[in-house]
């Protein structure tokens, strides 16, 4: 009903960076996750499920390139055996974050948990400038994808880039957050689903190596020091670009159980 769209933004690669802490229950919280369980399993499970969504997009898209590193901090031997035996063959690397390499680049912080985990954003963006060749998916270890997720977000990103003509910003989850005040957004037609635009996200979205260059001063100050909220930086970007969510959502939040970051 509403004609062909022409796809002018087609999407060559993508450069998925996941950030992966095996030890930590909730960074900066004293609560417990939903399910209870050691945080290896919440790792394990997430990247299980967005290898079977990288599965399920190459069946979709066979020509496209997908590569895939996890930035492990400080996993346990036992830990990142688990997550080796589960990533073999497909086509992901693990690398260390180098802590020592961002210890002047980071303002002192309250607690080492903080400062690691803003090293391994900064290292992250860092390796998304530098190896990223088209569109980059910057993904946290607590995230539950369903299996169409990327193949939506890929289907969903050429075509609303294609009819607006410029580089966006996507987030696979639907957060409850966003919908604690009346603020106005405009709904899209992707793929498989609605989006709707959205002005905050949390450090898991996907955009293009352009904007990232192109806001790379934003993203850096992101990382030199813990802001309020976290994200304020990434979100002062959303105030001049598109950046859009799933209704409904393509990946789950495993926070704890009353978080309005999750279900």
């Amino acid at each position: 009903p509403l004609g062909e769209v022409k796809i002018s933004r087609k999407v060559k690669s993508i450069l998925i960076i996941i950030r992966m802490n095996t030890e930590i229950e909730i960074w900066d919280q004293s609560k417990k996750r939903l399910f209870e369980h050691p945080k290896v399993e919440y790792s394990y499970r997430s990247i299980n499920s967005l290898i079977n969504s990288i599965k399920f997009c190459q069946n979709k898209f066979p020509n496209l390139k997908i590569k895939t590193i996890i930035v492990d901090d400080n996993s346990k031997e036992e830990n990142l055996n688990r997550v080796k035996g589960l990533i073999n063959d497909n086509n992901i690397d693990i690398v260390s974050l180098e802590h020592e390499k961002y210890k002047e680049k980071i303002k002192k912080q309250k607690s080492e948990e903080t400062f690691s985990n803003l090293a391994s954003l900064f290292q992250s963006f860092k390796i998304g400038i530098d190896q990223g060749e088209d569109l980059i998916f910057f993904v946290e270890d607590d995230y539950l994808h369903f299996e169409p997720m990327l193949e939506e977000m890929v289907s969903s990103y050429e075509r609303i880039a294609s009819q607006i003509n410029k580089d966006i910003f996507m987030c696979p989850s639907d957060y409850p957050y966003l919908y604690m005040h009346n603020e106005k957004t405009n709904i899209l037609i992707g793929n498989k689903r609605h989006w709707r635009t959205i002005d905050k996200t949390l450090c898991t979205f996907m955009t293009s190596k352009n904007l990232l260059e192109k806001y790379w001063e934003y993203f850096k100050k992101t990382c030199e020091d813990r802001n309020d909220p976290f994200e304020k930086y990434i979100n002062e970007i959303y105030q001049k670009e598109i950046c859009i969510s799933p209704l409904k959502s393509l990946s789950l939040h495993l926070t704890n159980i009353n978080s309005s970051y999750g279900l």
